[in-house]
Formats: structure tokens, sequence, C-alpha cells
């Protein structure tokens, strides 16, 4: 069974406040025990409160004054270099959460976009009923899945050069070990390498053809309309919109650029 979160805030109770401090404060310096014993490091530690008269120090009062005055000794720029106080503390964390939330906003932001571009596929989304800043986004996810492929593509016609390129080599050489022909009788292999270069002349052309239709399909797709009405429309069982009711988006351009 998981370990209930502590809530980090003031403990009013009085009874309760003081029983968590004795439990913390063994806890505290147990860790500072081990942390110094585990890794050979100088470290100590000194706790007041108010319910004792004197303050507990570990590992005791000579070895707190060995490890104040090897500090005391460094530059002041070394002492404060990793020093935190608790509202530098508090603003480092403000920081990373603010950074998170940028991160999965954008991730989400990301999944809408992408439910929406199958979505526009099967037609259960116009997109004459988009407004401008999410068809900006949804044009520039398109054009990045468009790049993957391009970039998918060209590898496939990379490799299939290569083993086209090296299939005829091999070729080449069994052919002369057979014959004991010098390179003059290399000209049998040229019917063959023309036709494997016209197939992939073509193939380079079909895929370039099919890159300039799919453009062009999305272009007549997101042509606007006279009739056109700016943000999401249609049933009331569509997916969630991009921005709020107002057909606003919440963190489109930031994250989807026009380029």
């Amino acid at each position: 069974m998981t370990r209930k979160k502590v809530k980090l805030a003031f403990i009013v109770n009085d009874s309760a406040r003081k029983a968590t401090f004795k439990k913390r404060r063994k806890g505290l310096m147990k860790k500072v025990s081990e942390l110094s014993t585990l890794c050979g490091i100088d470290a100590c530690a000194i706790i007041y409160s108010p319910y004792d008269s004197q303050p507990e120090v570990w590992p005791s009062p000579l070895g707190v004054q060995r490890v104040l005055s090897k500090f005391k000794t460094m530059p002041e720029m070394e002492q404060s270099k990793k020093m935190v106080n608790q509202e530098s503390f508090l603003r480092q964390r403000i920081t990373k959460a603010s950074e998170q939330l940028r991160k999965q906003r954008k991730e989400n932001r990301e999944k809408e976009v992408t439910q929406a571009m199958f979505q526009c596929l099967t037609g259960k989304i116009n997109l004459a009923n988009l407004n401008m800043i999410d068809l900006n986004d949804l044009g520039w996810m398109i054009d990045r899945n468009l790049k993957d492929v391009e970039k998918r593509v060209e590898t496939l016609n990379k490799r299939s050069r290569s083993s086209t390129g090296g299939t005829s080599h091999t070729s080449q050489l069994a052919a002369v070990a057979a014959t004991g022909a010098g390179p003059s009788n290399g000209g049998q292999q040229a019917p063959e390498s023309s036709q494997k270069a016209d197939v992939l002349a073509t193939t380079n052309l079909g895929v370039n053809v099919d890159s300039m239709l799919r453009q062009q399909w999305f272009m007549d797709m997101v042509t606007p309309q006279e009739t056109a009405i700016l943000g999401f429309g249609g049933d009331d069982n569509m997916m969630l919109p991009f921005g709020d009711t107002n057909h606003n988006a919440l963190f489109s351009n930031p994250f989807f650029p026009l380029n």
C-alpha cells in the first residue's frame, strides 16, 4: 500500500506538531549520518526547537565546529554557490512546474490536432468549420507528417539504389569470372542496368507526383468557402474543440509556427 502524500502546511494542532517534529528530527539525523558514512563526506546538523532549551547537534559539538570552520575558510562565492533558502527553493519549484505545464500543453495540443487530422480524413470534421488558428496548427501537423513520409521514402530509395548497385556489380564480376573476358565484354550488362535505371526514375517520378497531389488536395480542402462559419461546428458528439467556447485557440501559435 502506497504512503499517503503529506500536505506541506503548518500543523495547527500543538500536540500533533510536536510529535511530527520529534519524528522528523530523528529521521533527519539518521539521513545525515547515512550520507556521511556512505559517501565519506563532512556533514553536520544543528536543530533548534521551542521544545528544548539546548539545540541538538550531530555528530558532536566539536564535529560541528570543525565542519563550520572548514566552511568559513572557503571563498564567499563558493559558500553561496549552492546555498538555497526557502524563497529560492520555491522559485525553482515554480519554474520547473511551469516548464512541465508548457510541455504537457504542447503534447495535448499535438494529440488534439492529430485526432482532428484523422477525423478530417474520415469526414467527421469539415475544414470549412475550423478557424484560422486551428487551420494553421492542422497545416503544421500535416506538413510535419509529410516531411517524415518523404524522409522515409528517400531512405528506402537510397537502400534500393545501393542494393541494386551491389547486385549489378556482383553480376558483372560473376560474368567476368565465368567467361574470362575483360572490361570490353561488360557491354552485355548495359541493357539490364538501363532498365533498372528507368525503373528507379519512374519510381522517383511517381513519388514526386504523389507528393504534389497530396499538397494540392490539402490546399483544395483548406480553401475557405463563402458560407463558411469560423470555429468548430457540427454534431454535439464531435471531439473537444481546439480552443475555448469562443473558438479562440488556447496555446496554438507558440508551438505550431507557420513555417
